[in-house]
């Protein structure tokens, strides 16, 4: 196993209400057995507690665990979860092990798991600003994307007139992200008024585990998603009682497998599930977008946002994130692009 970390930069800043970013670090990791090699990204997240160097850390120890046969998922699953934490290396080494599989059996993951090729639409961010400049880059947008995710949650009491401000210019279906940054208070006033713009859905309007969850989720007329809330299988059943849906993303949770299982879980519990992602190349979009037919809503636009991915084989159609059609992943590196670069220091966010 080796495994590099490469600094991606972003075509512009982007805000959330925690931070803002105008370059990541995430660090690719290569596993080879019969001559095949089998590609993962990991984007770890200081919020998490998880940083490239921690993640390189792990994955100089975690060779050893991964044994001799990449078929043996379960196996090795149980041998990683005894070091904890961690998420998004393991969720690097479970999206190369899948690619690893692909590519010996001659066949796309997607294939393999008996999943659909396509999901639902990508919805495009639209990071947090002022209402006017949120509107002029939704303008800017055009008929390239079939959703629109807001971020929100400046604590200036304009995040519904930023939702308006964007509304007066597109018809488009709008969902907001407020990344934990309302209290119980300004959330039941805004989701009222966001009913009345037409939000499909508000994405973790409270900070994660926040006693009113239950509350808000009783009384807002437009569905509660949470993100923060959930990581992993084990936090789902607790998330049934404060939101209407879940948001699974690779790196939160270790991977396909542990996301498939959350997918099926919220099924269960009768909630929504959606699928989304990290600022993360098209390597890492690859891997969620192999069990995007398993949700409602899909967030995988975190390539889209780079200035130079170094990676290629998502293919973007009519709105929709698809995997490749080759074996494995089906991804490769851009030529001439270097995945291997020096990172130049931890950013605050790298949160989708």
């Amino acid at each position: 196993m080796t495994h590099s970390v490469a600094t991606l930069r972003l075509n512009e800043p982007f805000t959330i209400s925690r931070s803002t970013d105008e370059e990541v670090d995430s660090v690719f990791v290569e596993l080879e057995v019969d001559g095949a090699i089998g590609y993962g990204e990991a984007s770890p997240q200081d919020v998490y507690g998880e940083s490239a160097e921690s993640a390189s850390a792990f994955l100089d120890e975690a060779e050893e665990l991964l044994g001799d046969d990449p078929f043996a998922l379960d196996a090795i699953e149980r041998r990683l979860a005894e070091v904890p934490g961690e998420l998004a290396a393991k969720a690097a080494l479970d999206s190369a092990l899948h690619d690893l599989c692909g590519k010996l059996a001659g066949q796309p993951v997607w294939r393999l798991l008996g999943f659909d090729r396509a999901g639902p639409p990508t919805s495009w961010t639209i990071w947090l600003g002022d209402p006017d400049d949120m509107a002029r880059r939704t303008q800017r947008v055009g008929n390239r994307f079939r959703r629109l995710k807001l971020k929100l949650g400046a604590r200036d009491g304009l995040d519904v007139e930023r939702v308006r401000a964007v509304r007066s210019v597109t018809e488009l279906p709008l969902q907001v992200d407020v990344n934990e940054y309302w209290e119980l208070d300004e959330a039941l006033e805004n989701v009222r008024a966001l009913a009345d713009l037409g939000v499909q859905y508000v994405e973790q309007p409270l900070p994660a585990k926040h006693p009113d969850g239950p509350r808000l989720k009783k009384e807002s007329p437009v569905p509660i998603y949470v993100d923060e809330d959930v990581h992993t299988l084990a936090d789902v059943r607790a998330a049934a009682e404060r939101a209407h849906g879940v948001n699974i993303k690779l790196a939160k949770s270790g991977g396909i497998r542990e996301a498939v299982r959350i997918a099926h879980a919220a099924r269960a519990l009768d909630l929504g599930v959606m699928l989304g992602c990290m600022v993360e190349s098209s390597l890492g979009i690859a891997a969620a977008c192999q069990v995007a037919s398993l949700c409602d809503h899909v967030d995988l636009d975190g390539n889209l946002l780079l200035a130079d991915d170094p990676w290629e084989g998502v293919e973007f159609a009519d709105g929709v994130q698809l995997p490749s059609l080759e074996p494995g992943l089906g991804v490769t590196r851009v030529s001439g692009k270097s995945v291997a670069r020096e990172a130049s220091g931890r950013r605050a966010g790298q949160h989708e």
